[in-house]
């Protein structure tokens, strides 16, 4: 036996362990508490009520029974801590709210032109404010505010480290947090959205993740965790060089996979996805080109992506919902007409996340902190 181990840490474990087992599943009732952890009815009983008492689990009804009385059931409080994401884009914010589960329970959009001046700062902090006092919580029931941004960001989230799209390389995260009282951070959208493909799903190890947004952006998970690269730009495919000659980046050079594999890319000026789409697939020879096009372009990149790391894609962003099977068999077999090891087994998918994967992954974050210390 440990020595070390103290009378203190087997209670914290105690602790631990109930609210974990409590949140994994819907709703347990006592007895069940005590048989799958093998503890005590009693220490299961102290347990259960300090963690009504900080608000973190609840009676939920009871159970039905055929014979005796009926247990009472316990569910987690979903509500007790929860977490703002904000994803700010050129003339658009959309700001929700996520519960202790992952899930959105409330949600705004502005139209709000991005500029990088006091004012705008000002402006969507005071809207996020009114958007938390919506909310009707405690204070301290906000864990904290994370913005996603089209830009790359400092380990710690407070500084912009790369922003050209929307020229905030630099930026602090003091121009918010001087006006929200809460935990403030900043955080690169395509890796939001990766994180919001994590907590869907279990059983992803090693993937490259594409978010095809109006831009396009990268992220590499390795043993289920984003991997941000020695100087954090790890996974930013978006500025591969596909042609040296080609279009002109935002980024300075010419031809990067993002002037070809990114929704700005795909459309004409004032044309959205949902007319696009609605065109491909009344079989408008037009569009079908065009698409055709670009899913040739998408195949030139992943395949090279792909000789390098030998893993699944998953396909994301604002584009994915219009995406079907018959578009994968198709980019699957124009990889396999350019690459040197040709394979039937399919290795790109279509993301699990939800709509609004980039906001409800900003602050995802905060809310696995949390689950973390208790």
């Amino acid at each position: 036996m440990d020595n070390s181990i103290t009378l203190k840490d087997i209670k914290k474990s105690n602790y631990t362990s109930i609210f974990h087992l409590i949140y994994q599943h819907e709703k347990l009732s006592k007895q069940e508490i005590a048989n799958q952890l093998h503890l005590s009815l009693p220490t299961v009983t102290q347990n259960l009520v300090r963690l009504e008492e900080e608000k973190l689990i609840e009676k939920s009804g009871q159970f039905e029974s055929s014979v005796g009385r009926r247990a009472t059931a316990y569910t987690v409080c979903t509500l007790a801590r929860i977490s703002i994401g904000v994803e700010i884009q050129k003339k658009t914010v959309n700001i929700l709210a996520i519960d202790l589960k992952g899930h959105a329970f409330k949600q705004i959009k502005r139209s709000i032109d991005y500029s990088n001046v006091a004012s705008y700062y000002q402006e969507l902090s005071e809207t996020v404010e009114s958007f938390i006092s919506s909310l009707n919580l405690a204070k301290e029931q906000v864990l904290g505010i994370t913005f996603a941004v089209q830009a790359l960001t400092s380990a710690d989230g407070d500084k912009i480290t790369y922003g050209k799209i929307l020229n905030m390389t630099g930026l602090d995260i003091s121009v918010f947090s001087q006006y929200l009282d809460y935990p403030c951070r900043f955080a690169h959208d395509a890796k939001c959205a990766a994180t919001t493909e994590l907590w869907v799903r279990n059983d992803i190890g090693d993937a490259v993740y594409l978010s095809i947004g109006t831009h396009l952006g990268g992220a590499l998970i390795i043993n289920d965790q984003i991997y941000m690269g020695k100087e954090g730009f790890s996974g930013t495919v978006e500025h591969m060089t596909i042609d040296p000659s080609g279009p002109a980046c935002y980024c300075g050079k010419n031809g990067c996979m993002e002037t070809y594999s990114s929704i700005n890319a795909l459309l004409a000026v004032d044309e959205s996805l949902e007319t696009f789409f609605k065109q491909v697939r009344s079989n408008n020879p037009t569009f079908v080109a065009r698409w055709d096009q670009f899913l040739e372009q998408l195949a030139f990149s992943i395949n090279n992506i792909h000789l390098v790391l030998n893993r699944d894609f998953i396909l994301g962003g604002h584009i994915s919902p219009f995406l079907n099977d018959k578009d994968l068999e198709i980019l699957h077999m124009k990889i396999y007409d350019k690459t040197a090891f040709p394979s039937i087994e399919p290795f790109i998918h279509l993301s699990c996340s939800p709509e609004n994967g980039v906001p409800i992954g900003a602050a995802i974050p905060f809310i696995q902190s949390f689950l973390d210390s208790v």
